[in-house]
């Protein structure tokens, strides 16, 4: 290259470089409007985040560590006393034991009750849409308002269950105390299947009906085609419903909506089936004052859910299929 041509090569160069850099400006630009979107979309979330969950869950962390009673400002710094009492309150054991029970009742019934309800509603059927709103109706209601109308429903002198007992002759039975209040619990907690539906419905839905039907072609029963087609492409579904369902019966408060007297302080009379850990918890708030040793309960509980729910994943890492599209992962 001669010398002469120096100059030329070097300002061509340049003015490549020049549009090279104006072109990576509005790429850049585009890039800082979008993150400020993102943020500005998700800024009220993450400021009720910040706010409602993790100040609350470190406040309650550090009255686990402390024997403030929630009015008296004589407390003291204990450390992790309370979690040493928390070890030896049988109690706590006890109550722990009958929510790991109901949860374990309770959630395989939602599920197979709601995905039940889901085959049903989903087959050609006349006026399908009213059944599904029908059905889905309960689950809509407030959990204080379904745990009175239950209360009404199954009280011992003017409810509708015992009329229907003593209409046909039987005894009226004490439904809200043991053994039978365990039950009405279990029904106030079906009742509600119509949430599970729904996504169960979801679900069946997204089911390539092309594999239904080569299987039908085949030869495969009704019931060899929802084992073995429906359930696995389901079992996302069922995954998310399952840990859903855990973390939700633990926390459960309807046997104090369903206790007998009615009223907040009255704990004890929540019948002995029925008095889960979230209720021994309401107990040492509320009834005693023991809020060090309430968060205690609390940050234990959190705890367990996360290792119940790590435990539940890695269980069925083999048995929950995504369909994935395999351009996606391109």
């Amino acid at each position: 290259m001669s010398v002469e041509e120096m100059p030329a090569v070097r300002g061509g160069t340049a003015a490549a470089t020049g549009r090279t850099r104006s072109a990576e400006r509005p790429r850049s630009s585009m890039t800082t409007r979008r993150h400020r979107a993102f943020y500005l979309f998700t800024a009220p979330w993450i400021i009720g985040f910040l706010l409602l969950t993790i100040v609350p869950m470190g406040y309650a962390l550090w009255l686990s560590l402390t024997t403030f009673d929630g009015l008296s400002p004589r407390w003291r710094f204990v450390g992790l006393a309370n979690y040493r009492e928390l070890l030896g309150d049988s109690v706590t054991w006890q109550a722990l034991g009958r929510t790991g029970l109901f949860a374990a009742t309770s959630v395989p019934l939602s599920i197979v009750a709601g995905l039940g309800l889901a085959v049903l509603v989903n087959r050609p059927l006349k006026a399908r849409g009213l059944f599904r709103t029908l059905l889905y109706l309960p689950a809509v209601v407030p959990p204080v308002g379904a745990g009175l109308a239950f209360k009404w429903l199954f009280d011992q002198n003017s409810g509708a269950a015992n009329g229907v007992l003593t209409g046909l002759g039987l005894d009226a039975l004490n439904w809200l105390s043991d053994p039978y209040a365990r039950y009405v619990l279990l029904m106030t907690v079906l009742w509600a299947a119509g949430n599970i539906m729904i996504i169960s419905l979801a679900g069946l839905q997204d089911i390539p009906r092309e594999l239904l039907e080569a299987a039908r072609i085949d030869g495969a029963s009704a019931w060899r085609s929802f084992r073995s087609i429906t359930v696995p492409l389901l079992s996302p579904v069922l995954l998310f419903q399952t840990v859903t369902g855990v973390i939700a019966s633990v926390q459960t408060i309807m046997p104090l909506l369903l206790a007998p007297d009615g009223t907040t302080a009255g704990v004890t009379a929540i019948p002995q089936s029925t008095y889960l850990y979230m209720m021994h918890v309401f107990a040492e708030y509320f009834a005693l004052g023991r809020y060090g040793y309430a968060s205690a309960l609390l940050w234990v509980l959190f705890v367990l859910i996360l290792l119940v729910t790590a435990a539940i994943f890695r269980a069925t890492s083999g048995v929950v299929f995504y369909n994935v599209d395999p351009e996606a992962k391109k």
